[in-house]
């Protein structure tokens, strides 16, 4: 008997995706953080890992500062219903700052999201590179015309 049905993960997956775009145009990450359960684990593997809401809130608010917008587009997805997990690939995408005709500067991520039930996750876990990817993306994309918001910088942290 599956954990949850293909139908209500698709649903979950929904709601995640129309409140991380809310959070990227606001700038409000809380509508984000808001689908994790309260002691939800978020592993990143650039950053670290983080235990709880709290925590999550916290990070992604402080790494999504200087980002005037991204967006997240999937090439494809993977539901589980036996393990209540969606795994899926999400382009991290910053759109050019000049040239709207352009497909803007993105980098792969794999993400894993762990289903808990009514409409909260209980785990995230983000795979990319982020000295060979990430670090590239957003050099080019400042080097396009791409500024900060309200000046700050940005500081990969790497977990080696």
């Amino acid at each position: 008997m599956p954990k949850f049905s293909r139908r209500e993960l698709e649903q979950a997956l929904e709601i995640f995706n129309e409140k991380r775009d809310a959070s990227s145009r606001t700038g409000d990450w809380s509508i984000w953080a808001s689908l994790f359960t309260e002691d939800a684990d978020y592993v990143e593997h650039a950053y670290g890992e983080f235990k709880g809401r709290a925590a999550i809130q916290q990070w992604i608010t402080d790494v999504m500062a200087p980002f005037p917008h991204m967006r997240f587009p999937q090439s494809w997805v993977v539901f589980d219903e036996e393990t209540g997990t969606i795994t899926m690939e999400v382009i991290n995408l910053l759109d050019h700052p000049t040239d709207p005709g352009h497909e803007g500067f993105g980098f792969p991520n794999w993400t894993r999201l762990t289903y808990a039930g009514d409409g909260l996750f209980s785990r995230e876990e983000d795979i990319y590179n982020p000295t060979r990817d990430a670090g590239r993306v957003i050099k080019a994309w400042l080097a396009a015309g791409g500024k900060f918001a309200s000046g700050e910088k940005v500081a990969m942290r790497h977990s080696r």
